[in-house]
């Protein structure tokens, strides 16, 4: 039977997964690493497999450090 419940049903819509591209500031020594998203805030981010020297931009994902992303230029337009 399918739910009347409107929050449910736009929920179910939202993808659970959530990216990010971050950069690492300090590893933690524990499995964990501190990182910047790109609006400035810190978090803590567990490392998978090796760590990431700080400085290096990697893709998170669910709060998991996976792989390591060139460094590129960053442009934005002015409106």
């Amino acid at each position: 039977m399918a739910t009347t419940n409107i929050w449910k049903q736009f929920s179910s819509l939202l993808p659970s997964n959530i990216r990010a591209i971050v950069t690492i500031i300090s590893n933690n020594g524990n499995g964990t690493s501190t990182v910047e998203l790109r609006d400035g805030s810190l978090i803590t981010a567990t490392t998978i497999g090796e760590g990431w020297p700080p400085g290096s931009v990697v893709l998170m994902d669910n709060n998991q450090l996976k792989s390591q992303l060139p460094s590129l230029p960053l442009y934005q337009r002015s409106v």
